[in-house]
């Protein structure tokens, strides 16, 4: 029997079901999330509401193919605004989560 390399082992992910792409709504696109994507191999992505770490790290691997080595989740609270002197309205609430890419891996969320 031929061993299996350590390297060999790390790259075989499962494949990706449907909750998986449910999980992961769509990345956030902002200059701090631009700045932790280059600098610190992370990536900020809006989730499922009721989605937990552990789901969205499932998730993450299974569909691009990266190892994650953490999850922070956080809830963003909607906002109240006025849409010009006379209308009040809020903004959507919704969770994000912060997901570190292990050294060495790369994601590429701008794909031509």
């Amino acid at each position: 029997m031929a061993k299996k390399t350590k390297t060999a082992e790390a790259k075989c992910f499962p494949k990706a079901t449907q909750k998986d792409f449910e999980v992961i709504i769509r990345p956030i696109i902002t200059e701090k999330s631009m700045a932790l994507m280059q600098n610190e191999n992370k990536v900020t992505v809006k989730v499922l509401k009721t989605a937990n770490k552990t789901e969205v790290k499932l998730a993450f691997e299974r569909i691009f193919q990266v190892k994650v080595t953490d999850v922070k989740v956080s809830n963003v609270a909607a906002k109240s605004l006025t849409r010009g002197t006379r209308y009040q309205g809020t903004t959507a609430s919704y969770k994000k989560a912060i997901v570190t890419i292990a050294e060495g891996e790369a994601i590429d969320l701008f794909k031509e």
